[in-house]
């Protein structure tokens, strides 16, 4: 019963096949291989357009070092008040742009909305060089509230940020999962919806160590190879990162490794929201679950071996409550969530339920 996260599920299959068979002989080093190449071609077809692809590692060395062309030191980012980039990747955005600033939207919602956006960039005020200076907006699709951004919005958010001189960055760790959830082209969930870089991430669907760094303006990759040799994240195996992508590319592989982590999420849900203990907080897209439980019923799910983590109703909208008793669990699924799975989660549910628990 493991619903802690995607990333700690292990590599599809044909991500290993791939990488075992890059690693037999000999390859140039440092993203001179030709599995690079290959692989950068096939992001061009799958975005229809021509593109700059770089790789790294981890989705906070891909966001951050993305940032780092966006942001000059005295600028500053935009992002919802529940962002990666603002709650989970540390000093890293100061580090790697050289101390820009993160200015979180702080609306009391599950996602920024083009309504938001505007209602904040009116209430802004500006004291010249005595203030920050914005330069960008981050947008995270799916976010980390498991709300996927409708096409549209996309659209309308990059057309304000436009207007305002701002590039758009998008952090898409998840980005397959919105793809599968709307069923739309990753063109026009990217460039076309007027998104300058974004951070591909293939690591939560599938693959080991694996994130394209993605500019559809080629000028803001005039310098990003040597970011990434300065802050530490230039591999010297570089096939690594190209073995991966092409295997996970061939035959839209990431869709059919999406698509089953957001069926097993819409199980779980449906299951979820029958009579019992256990409540969902709000409504969700992608392959994350927000569920509130009774701390006692966590409890027993942990000693029964389940992992599910806390989140923090901290800034969540106003309507969703969570008892002193209770606590909010993310439950995430992914490529190899099995229905067995779900299964015995509800099944422990019922038992505790059963057993007197029910609210």
């Amino acid at each position: 019963m493991n619903f802690g996260s995607d990333n700690q599920a292990g590599a599809a299959p044909r991500i290993l096949e791939a990488i075992t068979e890059a690693y037999q002989g000999h390859a140039t080093a440092y993203g001179g291989d030709d599995y690079k190449v290959r692989a950068e071609a096939a992001l061009k077809d799958m975005f229809e357009c021509d593109l700059t692809a770089f790789f790294v590692t981890t989705g906070t060395a891909a966001n951050t070092l993305a940032l780092s062309t966006l942001a000059m030191p005295w600028e500053g980012i935009y992002a919802h008040a529940h962002a990666h980039i603002l709650s989970s990747e540390s000093t890293g955005p100061a580090l790697m742009t050289g101390g820009a600033s993160l200015l979180p939207i702080p609306e009391d919602s599950l996602r920024l909305t083009p309504a938001q956006f505007e209602r904040h960039l009116a209430t802004e005020t500006s004291k010249g060089v005595h203030d920050v200076r914005p330069s960008a907006l981050s947008l995270s699709q799916t976010n980390e509230l498991g709300q996927v951004y409708p096409l549209e919005d996309v659209t309308r958010l990059c057309e304000m940020a436009r207007a305002r001189g701002l590039r758009v960055h998008m952090d898409g760790a998840r980005f397959t999962n919105a793809l599968a959830a709307l069923r739309c082209s990753p063109a026009d969930m990217s460039w076309r919806a007027g998104v300058d870089v974004l951070c591909l991430g293939a690591t939560k669907c599938g693959a080991v160590a694996a994130e394209a760094v993605i500019f559809f303006d080629a000028a803001l990759a005039r310098d990003f190879a040597y970011r990434v040799k300065r802050s530490g994240h230039l591999v010297s195996k570089g096939r690594l990162f190209g073995a991966q992508f092409l295997a996970w590319l061939q035959d839209d592989y990431w869709l059919t490794l999406a698509s089953h982590a957001n069926q097993m999420a819409v199980d779980l849900r449906a299951r979820l929201r029958m009579p019992g203990p256990v409540r969902l907080a709000f409504d969700t897209q992608g392959n994350e679950s927000f569920a509130i439980m009774p701390k006692a019923l966590v409890s027993s799910l942990h000693a029964a071996g389940a992992t599910l983590f806390e989140w923090s109703p901290a800034g969540l909208p106003a309507e969703i409550r969570v008892g002193p008793d209770e606590s909010l669990m993310r439950l995430v699924t992914s490529f190899a969530t099995q229905s067995q799975e779900i299964e015995n989660l509800i099944a422990h549910i019922e038992r505790f339920g059963q057993a007197g628990n029910a609210h």
